[in-house]
């Protein structure tokens, strides 16, 4: 029997390089060895965009557009959305029992994420209770392991610690998942900026047409101490030789160019239109096969209607052992 994996996307728009590079392209990959569910996060969406639905809505579609449009298959992955398995909400008011407030407030990646939405003294009670939600996502589906980067880490430590706390007092009935640390982390932005960002305007999406790419690879920050193509330039950091490592397969070509504009032999906008080039080598696959789909919208009704009944089917048997566990398997 295959080992379970769950990943998921929370439903904010769609989705860009730096997802692809991020967790996109692994699961792909990750299809292939395991049995993969990606869970659509609606309900956790819900936390910071509670008075726009609609917005969650429409992006949980564009989701699995560009799920298909990297290469997910729907026949060896399943796709859920949250708020469809009514099973892990169930789970989430059992969980909060095991953890404390002040503990989940302690967590690094929720204070940091606070801070950033700066809430202050107008937290969303189901905000602050996410890292629970997070982990009877992972727990009703039983996963053994949980792709993450490195910023989710402390995450997956909480579904532990709650996984742990729950088999001792009622018993071995949660698997504990381990976290697997994708190979890339984040992908910087087209500004030069710490990373790829919907809300900085900042970034490549899967669906871009191949001349908004050009247009958006040649106005990228590049070296800003270089003047004209015949300086100096620097590579390290520079957005241009940072998507060339991620995405061009061709190294000794990279490593050339970076030979080239190190010594001022080479200038910004050759370098970026071989980025164009390659960029576009990746996406146009991918537009083809979202572009099919965008016409078929039963398909699209269908990949989720499946995807739900497996993900309640299975779910659904883990709330089971829970509920027999706590001895609150009523048989009325």
């Amino acid at each position: 029997m295959k080992k379970r994996i769950l990943t998921g996307d929370r439903p904010s728009g769609k989705l860009h390089l730096g997802h692809y590079v991020g967790s996109l392209k692994n699961r792909v990959r990750l299809q292939d060895e395991y049995d993969q569910f990606i869970l659509i996060a609606d309900v956790q969406a819900l936390t910071d965009n509670f008075a726009n639905p609609e917005k969650v809505v429409k992006s949980v579609r564009e989701l699995v557009l560009d799920y298909i449009a990297v290469g997910i298959d729907p026949k060896k992955t399943t796709i859920v959305v949250q708020s469809e398995i009514s099973q892990i909400a169930e789970l989430t008011v059992f969980y909060m029992n095991l953890v404390s407030l002040n503990r989940v407030l302690r967590n690094p990646t929720v204070k940091e994420e606070i801070q950033q939405k700066g809430f202050g003294d107008k937290l969303p009670a189901g905000f602050a209770m996410y890292p629970v939600s997070q982990a009877a996502d992972i727990t009703a589906f039983a996963a053994d392991l949980v792709p993450v980067g490195e910023d989710q880490l402390p995450m997956i430590e909480q579904t532990r610690e709650i996984v742990r706390k729950f088999n001792s007092l009622y018993g071995e009935t949660l698997v504990a998942p381990k976290a697997m640390v994708g190979e890339y982390g984040r992908l910087v932005g087209l500004d030069g900026k710490a990373k790829m960002s919907k809300s900085l305007d900042n970034a490549i999406y899967i669906s871009d047409s191949s001349a908004e790419v050009e247009r958006k690879i040649l106005s990228m920050y590049t070296d800003p101490n270089r003047k004209k193509a015949t300086d100096p330039g620097t590579v390290e950091g520079n957005p241009v030789f940072v998507y060339l490592d991620a995405f061009d397969e061709d190294k000794s070509r990279v490593e050339e160019l970076k030979k080239r504009y190190r010594a001022g032999t080479v200038g910004d906008v050759e370098v970026k239109k071989i980025l164009v080039e390659v960029i576009n080598g990746l996406l146009t696959p991918m537009r083809e096969r979202r572009e099919a789909l965008e016409k078929d919208p039963e398909a699209v009704e269908r990949i989720l209607r499946e995807g739900v009944e497996r993900g309640r089917e299975v779910a659904g048997q883990v709330l089971l052992e829970v509920k027999k566990a706590m001895k609150i398997n009523y048989s009325f």
